[in-house]
């Protein structure tokens, strides 16, 4: 899916340039992307869908791991692809870019998207575990290289030296990382007390509108005071899918998903076609060596943070790592339209920004269809070990056929957990969790859920499903009757 709108884009690129050139018409100010526009419109709900429809079993059982690739990993990338660029420009062997620019240019590039990756897991029955590590690592993954980026260009300062300027790189990153997501917790937290006490639920209109302001809400703020806003809103999405969610109405519940998802499709289709705009359409300047010394670097940096920090995990996991699971996860580093974005946010010189965005738009097109379609035999050629029966063929292919549409791998929101049943007669099958779960998930049963939830008794649960049922009867009726039906045949049936 996102290969196709990379070609539609490229399509309408070279249909622009073409008439462009013959004078039919001056369309180049008409493709111009804002940056401000991308980070302001685009790239919010986007996150937030990420974080809302997230599967949270299996990502708070893997958040230990998960953090530690997003954040460490991140890190450890943007650290060694900026420090190589910068080595490769002082020995003259690549386009030389200074020390600042190298490491905004290592941090923006550090962004993954293994879109493709992800709905051939899903396809291929690949274990839960390695699914939800890459998608873990890639939800997270954007928020940590934008903030990375974001301290770059906010510690740069021709009066420090190197050192000071990692000092206070480090020092910009923990407060932007920790004081934003705080703002995203503290904003959901708001939420999900508000609408459990102020019953809403015949009202879905007004439910959902408020959810909406809650939504962008910390984005707006994190943003004014110049902290991230995506990382806000990163954790105001998994936080409000825990609490805020279960106080909403079944209807609002199976809107708000449905919409988020539609709004993040919507954003994702702009970027990416933007993306096969760029290729014919903007004027580029190709560094051989730049372009080819940043993807070797990039597969580097990726092997040094998967590697090394699997391994320490395993020391701490139950279900250990395999080696085969490390090299997927290595090879599912695709570089996404996030990069791409990031490096239009450049404020350098032209010759500079001209280079790094060449670069950078070239390097996330060689990893999204190289990479990206080279994922499939590769994920047969190492399950190839395992003989299935002709019957366990058949039956795998009739229940899996594979799609690389995002949309429809994880656009089955109504398939997550949803529909809020927690009902006063499940206190104890509750009690009886709190005996085999601990650390905080023992904590949030026993008093974060019942403080920041409603309980619903069997009559309000009753009324919920009736309230769906009607809903539910009043569609039906209206796509079943014809328009050219006249009012009492319409009454009659």
């Amino acid at each position: 899916e996102s290969v196709a709108i990379v070609f539609l884009g490229a399509l309408i690129g070279l249909v622009i340039n073409l008439m462009s050139d013959q004078n039919i018409g001056n369309w180049r100010k008409e493709e111009a992307f804002s940056p401000t526009a991308f980070f302001l419109v685009l790239l919010p709900p986007i996150i937030f869908e990420s974080g809302y429809n997230l599967h949270k079993g299996n990502f708070f059982q893997n958040i230990g791991s998960i953090l530690v690739f997003a954040i460490a990993g991140t890190t450890i990338s943007a650290l060694i692809i900026g420090g190589g660029i910068y080595l490769l420009g002082l020995a003259q062997v690549a386009y030389k870019l200074s020390f600042m620019e190298s490491f905004a240019f290592g941090s923006l590039i550090s962004a993954v998207d293994p879109v493709a990756t992800v709905a051939i897991f899903h396809a291929l029955d690949v274990d839960p575990v390695l699914n939800m590590l890459v998608f873990g690592e890639s939800i997270l993954n954007d928020a940590i290289a934008i903030v990375l980026t974001t301290s770059v260009f906010e510690s740069s300062n021709p009066k420090m030296s190197s050192s000071e300027a990692v000092l206070t790189g480090i020092n910009k990153f923990c407060l932007m990382f920790f004081a934003s997501a705080g703002i995203g917790v503290v904003f959901a937290l708001m939420s999900a007390l508000l609408l459990k006490h102020v019953d809403l639920r015949k009202n879905p209109s007004l439910e959902f509108g408020m959810m909406l302001v809650f939504t962008y809400a910390p984005y707006a703020l994190a943003e004014g005071i110049h902290l991230s806003g995506i990382m806000a809103i990163l954790f105001c999405g998994i936080v409000m899918s825990h609490y805020t969610h279960y106080n909403l109405s079944t209807v609002t519940q199976i809107t708000m998903q449905q919409t988020m998802r539609t709004l993040s499709f919507i954003a994702e289709t702009c970027v990416f076609a933007y993306l096969g705009l760029a290729i014919f359409s903007f004027r580029h300047r190709v560094e051989l060596a730049l372009v080819v010394w940043s993807l070797v670097l990039c597969l580097i940096g990726r092997a040094c943070n998967i590697f090394p920090l699997a391994l320490l995990v395993n020391r701490f996991r139950e279900h250990k790592i395999t080696k085969k699971m490390m090299f997927i996860m290595w090879f599912s580093g695709l570089r996404g339209a996030i990069s791409y974005a990031l490096s239009l946010h450049l404020e350098f010189s032209d010759e500079t920004r001209h280079v790094i965005i060449t670069t950078t738009l070239i390097i996330v097109l060689v990893t999204t269809l190289i990479f990206g379609g080279a994922t499939m035999p590769l994920m047969k050629l190492l399950q190839g070990s395992k003989k299935p029966t002709g019957n366990q063929r058949r039956r795998k292919r009739k229940e899996k056929a594979l799609s690389l549409s995002k949309t429809k791998e994880w656009g089955q929101a109504i398939d997550s957990e949803h529909l809020s049943e927690y009902t006063e007669e499940e206190n104890l099958e509750v009690n009886f969790l709190q005996t085999r779960i601990r650390g905080f998930a023992k904590w949030d049963y026993k008093y974060f859920i019942p403080f920041f939830t409603r309980r619903f008794t069997q009559q309000e649960l009753k009324d919920c499903k009736s309230q769906m049922t009607d809903l539910t009867n009043q569609w039906y009726q209206a796509i079943r009757v014809s328009p050219n039906e006249s009012d009492d045949e319409r009454t009659a049936s």
